[in-house]
């Protein structure tokens, strides 16, 4: 007897995650958050404190602040290019997903044409019902009105 094995999304995932993944969604999922936006604020303002001579100290970067601006262009390009590595990641795991669907969706519709006929229904008449149903589903989301596709089916 042939063993039916279906494959799982999480599974799939992980044999192809590398280290390099979750140094990539640790720093996205920090930047990502208020810690993040109150690290800076507080950064940002001890800096321009301390080179306004707020503190007494010498001022090693002056207005307009240079050395400032270059170091958050620095990191900008670092956070974009984090960011973006991990939503092609998403990407890839959205494309993994879908191929996981479509063959759940291929299995599902194998057992039920086997089952349908072993319960003697006609597969084409099936199919007929199915497209009456789906054309009844798509005008109803054309016209935004939400009434149910087969009555039939409430008895």
């Amino acid at each position: 007897m042939t063993e039916v094995h279906t494959r799982h999304e999480k599974e799939l995932w992980a044999s192809v995650r590398k280290a390099q993944d979750d140094v990539t969604d640790a720093v996205t999922a920090f930047a990502g958050s208020l810690s993040f936006v109150y690290i800076h604020v507080g950064w940002f303002a001890a800096w321009v404190l301390m080179n306004v001579g707020a503190f007494g100290l010498a001022s090693f970067d002056g207005f307009p602040f240079g050395l400032l601006t270059l170091i958050v262009s620095l990191e900008a390009i670092f956070l974009s290019t984090f960011v973006m590595i991990s939503q092609n990641r998403q990407a890839a795991r959205a494309d993994v997903r879908s191929q996981l669907d479509f063959e759940t969706n291929l299995r599902s519709e194998v057992w039920s044409v086997h089952i349908g006929r072993t319960l003697g229904l006609d597969p084409h008449e099936v199919e007929a019902h199915v497209q009456q149903l789906v054309a009844q589903a798509r005008s109803g989301l054309k016209d935004g009105s939400a009434t149910d596709v087969d009555p039939a089916l409430d008895s």
